[in-house]
């Protein structure tokens, strides 16, 4: 066979193409960057500039325990993040106070700045509810750590995004603990009025009715208030054996303090992931002994989260886990939007980084076996990244431990 001769030109178009097709040599930009300039379309950052994540959680009140752990475990997961392309990461911060209207305001600025290309949270369901047609209208995805109602991932929208278990799936497990573990016939059910709080306290009603148990009181109380006396009092007179309460630690933890006195003394108090920490234990004092909270178990003890948790400690000077259970979620919805961000990326010839939106949005919808502190994170078609159930705990000598039974 006699040797065929290739045109130096055509060699060089070929090494071309198969440089482009192995990732080699300078990238153009996206197609959407190239068409429209619009940032909407595609975030873009110039040498120098930062790719900015926002956290959104209660960084002052009653509830900034939440939002202060959150984004100090976020903090360390950019940390340890590898400049993409030579762009470093930066998380900013904006205080929610835990609210519909300050989740809908922080969405806003957000939605506004340019540079944002995700959001890790929000923290809390109401405003979280508040903050995604935000979202999705300016095409940012959504990672939240701790958004626990179940109607979120619902509805006209394809931003918002949770690695925690929903308050359906507590819910139904609290019922089944109190019946099936603590033996209980008959319960009252209390709640705060808000998104999370009210609808967990309904489902646990609903799921202990339907295992046979009674619900003797049903009462909604009004959060800030220091004292639920009154209102405990009247329930004392059905005589529940239990009261599980729907809401957050400072609120449970006056509840703890006043059931004594209103006549509740021999009635357990129970409630949700909201309470548990060492925020209620501090409040609730010698009143928080034998209260039940449920939560998420602490990670395994792999080498990743040993050397999360000396960062954090160092960092902070407190251990992760004691403002919140929170801690390594915080950790892993940031650095699950890292690699998210880029999956996406790209460097184009410029010399700027282009992140296209909507790709980022498909790609944190579709994260698969992240290897996430908390485990394994995988996003199912709706944005549910996490269908694992509580774990229980119980006050004993002024300390949360697991709870018997499970």
């Amino acid at each position: 066979m006699s040797k065929r001769i290739i045109p130096l030109f055509t060699l060089l178009i070929v090494a071309s193409m198969l440089l482009a097709a192995c990732g080699g040599g300078a990238s153009q930009a996206p197609e959407a960057c190239a068409e429209n300039p619009d940032e909407s379309v595609c975030a873009v950052f110039e040498p120098g500039e930062t790719v900015k994540i926002g956290y959104a959680g209660p960084m002052t009140g009653d509830y900034s325990a939440f939002g202060i752990d959150i984004s100090q475990g976020a903090s360390i997961a950019l940390d340890n993040a590898e400049p993409i392309e030579g762009f470093s990461y930066e998380l900013l911060v904006e205080d929610t106070q835990g609210s519909g209207e300050g989740g809908a305001t922080v969405a806003n600025k957000y939605a506004s700045n340019p540079d944002v290309v995700a959001i890790a949270g929000h923290t809390f369901s109401g405003s979280t509810e508040a903050a995604i047609p935000i979202y999705n209208d300016a095409r940012i995805p959504m990672l939240s750590p701790s958004a626990t109602m179940e109607t979120l991932t619902q509805g006209d929208q394809d931003v918002f995004n949770r690695i925690p278990f929903t308050d359906d799936i507590q819910g139904a497990n609290a019922a089944a603990y109190l019946h099936d573990v603590l033996g209980l016939s008959s319960i009252a059910v209390m709640h705060d009025g808000d998104s999370y709080g009210q609808g967990i306290a309904e489902t646990v009603a609903a799921e202990f009715e339907g295992m046979g148990g009674t619900v003797v009181a049903t009462e909604a109380i009004t959060p800030g208030e220091t004292d639920y006396s009154p209102v405990l009092t009247s329930i004392a007179a059905s005589a529940p054996e239990a009261i599980y309460f729907g809401g957050y630690y400072s609120e449970a933890a006056v509840l703890a303090g006043n059931m004594e006195v209103a006549g509740l003394g021999d009635a357990i108090l129970f409630s949700d992931d909201g309470t548990f920490g060492e925020t209620f234990l501090e409040l609730a004092g010698d009143a928080g002994e034998g209260v039940y909270a449920g939560a998420s178990a602490e990670p395994d003890p792999t080498a990743e989260r040993e050397a999360f948790d000396a960062a954090y400690q160092e960092k902070f000077g407190e251990a992760p886990g004691v403002l919140s259970t929170f801690t390594w979620h915080g950790h892993d919805i940031a650095a699950a939007l890292i690699s998210a961000i880029e999956e996406v990326a790209i460097l184009g010839d410029d010399g700027n980084l282009y992140i296209p939106r909507e790709a980022l949005v498909d790609a944190v919808r579709s994260l698969t076996n992240f290897p996430g502190l908390t485990g394994p994170i995988t996003c199912n078609d709706v944005g549910e990244c996490n269908t694992q159930g509580p774990t229980f705990f119980v006050v004993e000598g002024g300390a949360w431990v697991v709870a018997p039974g499970q």
